[in-house]
């Protein structure tokens, strides 16, 4: 047990039973989440965007592990504005039990990328909120993550007090592919995490980006929607 531990006990941040941030109990209460299209929002069998709606620099899927609510938010928030990292490696943990029935981790070509966060954020708050869950996916189903690769150029409004229409224009123009990566990207299949999916306008925007230089596919993966 780490020192820290004995000191400041691990509490659940939803019941606040001692041992783990994110207790089974609380955990299990959150209800399933259902699969929809990222462009239209209807249900969809695994996230895929349906065939009417898919446009060449569109999603070609989306798959949210929770609903943004109970445990789980608590956990995002924390990890996101309160800088409680240790709650990353209980995260990742949690993603990997999903993940293993997931389609998309069969594909050793896939690529796996996060939504970056302005260089001035990340130096205050020490980390990306989801690198940690990037890092464990790509070390279990021994893929290649590239957290560089797309970069952010613009400091703009933070998202979350954005009406759906402002967070589209607050987003236009912010991401840049790394060129570093543009010939290892062509004709792959790349999959974006991200912590909460809203209105989608930050994936959406990102998988322009990706797809506009070459990329064969873009599915984005969310922990919450």
């Amino acid at each position: 047990m780490d020192i820290l531990d004995l000191i400041f006990p691990k509490q659940c941040l939803e019941c606040k039973k001692r041992g783990e941030y994110i207790c089974e109990t609380c955990l299990n209460k959150l209800p399933s989440i259902k699969q929809t299209c990222p462009v239209c929002q209807r249900a969809s069998i695994d996230g895929f965007t349906h065939p009417k709606c898919l446009k060449s620099q569109s999603l070609d899927g989306l798959m949210a592990l929770w609903p943004y609510r109970g445990v789980i938010r608590r956990a995002i928030i924390s990890l996101k504005y309160k800088y409680v990292r240790e709650i990353s490696n209980e995260l990742s943990t949690l993603v990997l039990r999903k993940a293993k029935d997931m389609f998309i981790f069969g594909d050793k070509d896939l690529i796996l990328t996060t939504v970056p966060i302005f260089w001035i954020r990340k130096n205050i708050r020490g980390y990306n909120q989801v690198d940690g869950v990037a890092e464990t996916l790509a070390e279990r189903f021994s893929l290649n993550f590239y957290p560089d690769l797309i970069k952010r150029n613009k400091l703009k409004d933070p998202q979350v007090k954005l009406s759906k229409e402002e967070r589209t224009k607050n987003v236009q123009g912010v991401f840049l592919l790394n060129l570093k990566y543009r010939s290892l990207i062509i004709n792959h299949k790349i999959l974006i995490i991200d912590d909460v999916y809203t209105t989608g306008s930050t994936l959406k925007e990102t998988g322009k980006v990706l797809k506009r230089n070459g990329a064969k596919e873009v599915w984005g993966l969310v922990l919450a929607k």
